[in-house]
């Protein structure tokens, strides 16, 4: 009688997303994720961001964050463009490291195009859902922080960034109102798929904003409050 081996199981990575304004922060708290996933827990994280993850998609954001670009295309080719470059970044870049056992932690997502595209944008939510299925091909972050603030404070940030040097975006010269509503949608967001997204106070310390996240980010890859793993990674057959 033959025996069959069994089939080896596939051990696949966690998909972390993080969402919010302008100034949030969005940055630090994945440098500082990354920092205690990767050092205290020996798990093996990937980052990057959207628009851009894959050389396509970073040519994409380059042209999304010029003014000029949307005023060329209109708002819906902004978010025809965005969503290709999404695809592009789920299957050269998402997809197969979470397949390789790697995961993955973006810095924006699907959420900041049905905000910032949709709510603001003024884009049919039917348009942009057909649009997202598209794009992530079922990618679904299993987990969403979307990091809360105050618009002003936020604005506040981004400023203090461009005197160190960097460069403002179209997005930060849009007016308050704008900003603020982009946070009342993130908010709507989080409380229609509390399974998926938690809302985090944005506000305080870098070090205060960490410790908010980290137990959502803890019980998604088993870590106990004493620090330990888990045998409770996901996998398929």
């Amino acid at each position: 009688m033959n025996v069959q081996p069994k089939k080896k199981q596939q051990v696949l990575g966690k998909f972390i997303t993080l969402e919010g304004g302008e100034g949030v922060g969005k940055t630090t708290q994945i440098k500082m994720l990354v920092e205690r996933l990767s050092k205290e827990h020996g798990i093996h994280i990937v980052t990057s961001r959207e628009p851009g993850g894959t050389p396509g998609a970073e040519a994409v954001r380059h042209v999304l964050l010029n003014k000029a670009a949307l005023e060329t295309f209109g708002p819906k080719m902004e978010a025809i463009l965005l969503s290709a470059a999404r695809n592009d970044h789920v299957e050269q870049f998402i997809r197969p490291n979470i397949h390789a056992g790697k995961s993955v932690l973006v810095d924006r997502f699907m959420d900041s195009t049905r905000v910032y595209q949709g709510a603001t944008g003024k884009i049919p939510a039917q348009f942009l859902g057909s649009l997202e299925r598209v794009a992530i091909a079922g990618m679904v972050p299993e987990l969403t922080v979307i990091l809360d603030l105050d618009p002003l404070v936020g604005l506040t940030r981004a400023a203090r960034r461009r005197s160190m040097g960097e460069d403002v975006d179209r997005f930060e010269k849009e007016t308050l109102a704008v900003h603020q509503q982009r946070r009342a949608s993130f908010e709507k967001i989080a409380k229609a798929e509390p399974q998926r997204c938690v809302l985090v106070d944005a506000s305080g310390t870098a070090d205060e904003v960490h410790e908010r996240i980290w137990p959502r980010v803890a019980q998604l890859f088993g870590i106990s409050k004493q620090g330990e793993n888990n045998e409770n990674e996901a996998v398929v057959a």
